[in-house]
């Protein structure tokens, strides 16, 4: 299996706190971006937004994203950066999101 397909699996375990889908089908993920390390293995990067830019469980949600991909055999490190360009919008979420949360 691919890195980068490794990687969503992992951020479809990861869920915001205060709703019950993960982060990837609530579509607050906005990028991966994977390089090369110098010991053969990849950094991660993941571009993620929040539901709201007041949201008090951003930095709970990254600690979580970086702590599950670091233990991918194939990481050396993970990052994990938010933004709020653009906005988040529910248009974001996935049908399974959306059929989850009623919309």
């Amino acid at each position: 299996m691919k890195l980068k397909n490794k990687v969503i699996d992992v951020l479809k375990n990861c869920f915001d706190p205060e709703i019950p889908i993960d982060l990837w089908n609530l579509g607050l993920i906005y990028d991966i971006k994977i390089t090369k390390a110098k010991n053969n293995k990849k950094n991660i990067t993941v571009i993620m937004s929040l539901t709201t830019p007041g949201c008090t469980m951003g930095n709970s949600m990254a600690e979580d994203i970086k702590t599950q991909i670091s233990e991918l055999e194939e990481v050396n490190d993970t990052k994990v950066e938010v933004t709020f360009d653009p906005p988040w919008k529910p248009e974001m979420m996935t049908g399974y999101a959306r059929e989850k949360l009623g919309f």
